[in-house]
């Protein structure tokens, strides 16, 4: 049972740290390197907010570390890896929960609505920029989510 318990244990570690790694690529008409820029004027600015992306895991691994070493203290033999499992489990829910409250607040924004010189309204919705109004000739940088408005001074 011991072994069993201690191959959980390495198999929820090596969960929790395999959902931190990165996933997707950003694709894009350009070659690696180049940034497609396109140009045009503000047609409208809308306040809004977006999501941060502050979901590191440094929470849950901390949380659950802390949950297995508590569970260690507890009791001997088979209750004891189960106390460390449980732990495990509740303290990566605790400290993901935690994280989340703490980081994951929503940030100002703006959704900008560009009329780009091909005639076609394009929204980039982007963190608070003051030095962008209506009317104003601007940059589109980037495309997807990776896009921002700039001025086009």
């Amino acid at each position: 049972m011991k072994r069993f318990a201690s191959w959980l244990v390495i198999g929820l570690c090596g969960a929790l740290l395999s959902a931190c790694a990165g996933m997707g690529s950003n694709s894009s008409a350009a070659s690696p390197g180049e940034e497609e820029i396109r140009t045009g004027r503000i047609e409208q600015i809308v306040p809004t907010q977006i999501q941060t992306n502050h979901d590191s895991g440094v929470g849950a691994i901390l949380g659950g570390l802390g949950g297995v070493a508590l569970g260690s203290l507890i009791g001997k033999g088979t209750g004891r890896d189960v106390a460390m499992v449980a732990g495990a489990l509740a303290g990566a829910a605790g400290g993901n929960y935690a994280e989340k409250k703490k980081y994951d607040q929503p940030q100002a924004a703006q959704q900008i609505f560009v009329r780009v010189t091909s005639g076609v309204l394009v929204s980039v919705t982007q963190p608070v920029n003051p030095a962008l109004s209506k009317g104003m000739p601007v940059y589109i940088e980037g495309s997807g989510s990776q896009a921002r408005v700039v001025p086009k001074n």
